[in-house]
């Protein structure tokens, strides 16, 4: 191999170790243990101390005696009077971490309604994970692009893998890249970090060797000129592939890819079929 080859294989590994570990943290989505939806009515959760509830003020929970939280530093007990402390309105895809002894409990906001997951790190699905398979990198699949910005940034919903719920990102434009002697137009959505951009998408290799429901890429911010890489080689699972209580968005339609993309993450292995161990 070329020393440009071993290079490009040498810097996805690092990439690809670095994420495997983000997504095995104690208190990461792998580790959540339930997904409760609330409302109006104080209710208990078998994995999370304190009765919860929500109204248009936001998210509540009431503390009995010998129950404790910790919030933003703030130590929350119930004594023989039980303890309230009032989240407030979360924005949404927003959210609080709260502390529980070894436990995290991420109180949040999707799809217009107040969730609360519990986060364990003794749970089998983090304690079992075998690691996600992944296509070796190849360059032929780093495409080229340009970033083409709307005039004002447009709202675009999807449906999301929790049924009946649906989540509203605003999209800055689209991406136009060539692959394979194709083109083609990707929506694409802001990152994590300003001036980033990533984009959900299925192919043809979706549900056979790729999760069915989707997969992200996330894309480096566009030069002066708008030039941008989609290197699929870095596509991603969501949370969605691993757990059941994920609330992941679906591709917009327009996403849906009809060649096959024959890079990046695989669907993950069940712990008890996972024969490869660790990651290709």
């Amino acid at each position: 191999m070329s020393t440009e080859t071993i290079t490009f294989a040498t810097e996805w590994q690092a990439w690809h170790d670095a994420h495997e570990k983000h997504r095995a943290d104690p208190h990461g989505f792998l580790a959540i243990t339930s997904l409760n939806w609330l409302d109006e009515t104080p209710t208990r959760f078998p994995d999370a101390p304190g009765e919860w509830s929500t109204s248009a003020a936001g998210p509540v929970v009431s503390l009995a005696e010998g129950e404790e939280i910790v919030v933003d530093g703030q130590t929350i007990a119930g004594s023989a009077e039980p303890a309230t402390y009032e989240f407030g309105v979360i924005p949404e895809r927003g959210g609080v971490t709260v502390h529980a002894g070894g436990t995290e409990i991420e109180v949040g906001r999707r799809g217009g309604a107040d969730i609360v997951r519990p986060r364990h790190p003794s749970h089998p699905t983090l304690v079992d994970y075998p690691g996600t398979p992944a296509y070796p990198p190849n360059r032929r699949w780093a495409a080229e692009g340009t970033f083409r910005p709307f005039d004002e940034p447009r709202p675009v919903t999807v449906g999301s893998v929790s049924e009946g719920l649906e989540h509203v990102y605003d999209s800055p434009g689209v991406i136009e890249f060539e692959l394979q002697g194709e083109k083609f137009s990707l929506t694409a959505f802001n990152g994590p970090t300003p001036g980033t951009l990533f984009v959900l998408f299925t192919d043809a290799t979706s549900g056979k060797t790729t999760y069915a429901a989707n997969r992200s890429l996330l894309i480096d911010a566009p030069d002066a000129a708008g030039r941008v890489v989609l290197d699929f080689n870095r596509s991603t699972n969501l949370p969605c592939a691993y757990t059941e209580f994920a609330t992941c968005p679906l591709p917009p339609a327009e996403n849906r890819l009809p060649i096959g993309i024959e890079a990046g993450e695989k669907t993950p292995l069940h712990p008890s079929t996972a024969t490869e161990g660790a990651p290709r």
